[in-house]
């Protein structure tokens, strides 16, 4: 969800007056103070890169292994007057890791961004109220200081 400045109005919740003399600065310890605002929000559907991302590498782990079995072969098949070399699975796994895995977060993060850009169109303005409340309470008891003595006995 994104947001862009919009129209912006404050007013109190409660129009009540304070009870026993407090001012409208100070409310009384009993009764919160509440304030609302008004904002136009922009608001659209967008995809979560985090997601897309993942599957890839999910999506390159399954290549790199569909791949590596799919063309493997023995030492027996390998010729070596030829210069050909074996290979074991393990190595070629590894080797279509470092080739599919980048791959495939490279075409999902693309696609990821081209449904962001897609969903850029279809934004929506609304209109949204936020509320504050505060409490104040001035019978809470502050927290202790350290007196000088403590101070010293840190040092």
């Amino acid at each position: 969800m994104s947001t862009s400045p919009g129209a912006e109005s404050e007013h109190p919740v409660s129009d009540t007056p304070a009870p026993d003399g407090a001012t409208r600065d100070q409310p009384a310890a009993t009764e919160p103070s509440a304030t609302s605002s008004s904002h136009e929000v922009a608001v659209r559907r967008a995809p979560r890169y985090q997601t897309f991302i993942l599957i890839g590498v999910v999506v390159g782990l399954i290549a790199a292994m569909v791949l590596t079995f799919a063309f493997q072969r023995g030492p027996d098949e390998i010729d070596a007057a030829r210069g050909e070399v074996y290979f074991s699975p393990g190595t070629v796994f590894g080797f279509l890791l470092l080739i599919c895995i980048p791959v495939g977060i490279a075409i999902f993060g693309i696609l990821a961004w081209i449904l962001d850009v897609s969903a850029r169109k279809k934004t929506h303005t609304v209109r949204v109220d936020k509320v504050n409340v505060r409490v104040s309470e001035p019978d809470a008891e502050a927290p202790p200081t350290a007196t000088s003595a403590d101070n010293e006995d840190n040092l």
